[in-house]
């Protein structure tokens, strides 16, 4: 064999050494390089988050939270619950979710849970206690523990619900009549009241005293005698007392009306509505059956919303005025629309109509804040004025508005003036009552010795 033949073989036999050993190399670089990316997936650094929809200073009574815990790396393992009190750890909640891989997301990215924490049923004492609550994820960071993310609760521990006494409640009252109950509770409540069956009339703390309230009630003008009646008091722990009363309701007299609707009415009226709510089409009839039902339901629930809005103290002061003039048609008259002899629709009246000259100035019936001055629906121009702690006037078919939302009025004070806007034949005032957005009749409120004995007496 030739010596430049030796020389081939043998660089043929280093060429494929080297290639080889570059092989290897480069096989252990990417080892390396995946076991860099499958440690750096699965020992990541970044911890879970935690979000509770409220702040918890007390627990008590069951209480309902929403949580929500991420972890946009590996995923959600574990949520847990604890309350630790007196060197005890008690589980309040625990939820965990197995591994569903390794090289990718191990679990849920987002964990949404609506739970009940209930300190009674885990055995916790009355005091102050620590609530933990931890979300684990599915890291193998930290000793193969996980990243951790602990949320400290400094908690009071209470149980025992407030002691509610009732001071006065209200004996007799007639569908669409009013009332009030006073009474006492024995601690700091968040929420209290009265309940009428499911309605609730908030309280309010009466002038100078820190302990004692008063609840203004009512009754819708077609109610039956209320099957449960009782005051609730909730502590912040969501502990709730009550105590109960009863009341006699007498029945009121059923008012019958018939209202025509001429063709007049309707040329007259249609126009308006249209201009506010645009998507009426067809003929007037039609439009105004659409107004008189659809839209006064609408026009109804906006205004008891507005009524939710109210002062926490007491604005008025002793009987509300009355407009001069004629009562045109009365609180509750229930009436019946004819159109051409045929009845057409059935609503019920939930005001006192006063006529007097065209334009009338307008006066507040009692002092008080406008919470309401624009137009709506049935009740054209119209003005609400919040006389605090629930109770609110009405005055509709206005031709003027003369004040502002949030104005302060004085009793007597001119703000507007009577029209024929909204659904009135003629230059009228529509006024209306309202106790927590319930309309009651506003003879009694107009009676300063109704006042004097239903309330003045025994708040004073």
């Amino acid at each position: 064999m030739s010596s430049r033949n030796r020389r081939r073989i043998g660089s043929s036999h280093s060429s494929k050494k080297g290639l080889g050993r570059n092989v290897l190399i480069g096989l252990i670089l990417l080892l390396i390089i995946i076991g860099a990316a499958a440690g750096f997936i699965l020992f990541e650094t970044e911890k879970p988050i935690i979000t509770l929809n409220k702040n918890i200073l007390f627990l008590g009574s069951p209480q309902e939270i929403q949580i929500t815990a991420t972890d946009q790396r590996s995923g959600v393992q574990q949520v847990l619950i604890t309350l630790e009190q007196e060197e005890k750890e008690l589980q309040l909640f625990s939820k965990s979710f197995p591994r569903q891989a390794w090289l990718s997301k191990a679990g849920p990215a987002t964990v949404e849970e609506t739970l009940t924490l209930d300190v009674q049923k885990a055995g916790a004492k009355e005091g102050k206690a620590t609530l933990r609550v931890s979300v684990h994820d599915f890291s193998l960071n930290g000793k193969l523990q996980g990243n951790a993310t602990t949320q400290v609760f400094p908690v009071t521990i209470d149980t025992r619900p407030p002691r509610v006494h009732i001071e006065h409640a209200q004996q007799y009252m007639t569908p669409g009549g009013s009332g009030i109950v006073v009474y006492s509770i024995s601690e700091p409540s968040k929420r209290h009241g009265v309940m009428l069956d499911d309605t609730f009339f908030q309280g309010y703390p009466l002038k100078g005293s820190k302990r004692r309230f008063i609840a203004y009630i009512a009754l819708p003008w077609d109610s039956d005698k209320p099957e449960r009646m009782r005051i609730v008091g909730a502590d912040q722990a969501g502990n709730e007392g009550n105590s109960t009363f009863s009341m006699h309701v007498r029945g009121a007299k059923e008012k019958k009306d018939r209202i025509n609707v001429s063709d007049r009415f309707l040329n007259k009226k249609i126009p308006e509505f249209r201009d506010n709510y645009p998507e009426l089409i067809g003929d007037n009839l039609a439009n105004y059956l659409v107004v008189n039902r659809d839209i006064r339901t609408r026009n109804a629930e906006k205004i008891a919303d507005i009524c939710k809005n109210t002062a926490s103290e007491q604005l008025w002061q002793d009987r509300f005025l009355r407009m001069a003039g004629a009562g045109k048609a009365g609180f509750a008259d229930q009436r019946t629309y004819y159109y051409q002899g045929e009845p057409i629709d059935h609503q019920v009246h939930l005001g006192i109509d006063i006529a007097s000259t065209a334009k009338a100035p307008i006066e507040a019936a009692n002092k008080g804040k406008v919470i309401f001055a624009d137009y709506l629906g049935i009740y054209g121009n119209m003005i609400m004025i919040d006389h605090g702690q629930g109770l609110t006037s009405l005055y509709s078919h206005l031709s003027r508005i003369a004040v502002e939302p949030g104005q302060l009025v004085e009793k007597g004070e001119v703000i507007g003036n009577s029209g024929t806007s909204g659904m009135a034949g003629g230059d009228h005032l529509h006024f209306s009552i309202l106790v927590h957005g319930i309309f009651v009749t506003p003879i009694e409120w107009w009676d300063q010795h109704w006042i004097e004995v239903n309330i003045k007496n025994i708040i004073e």
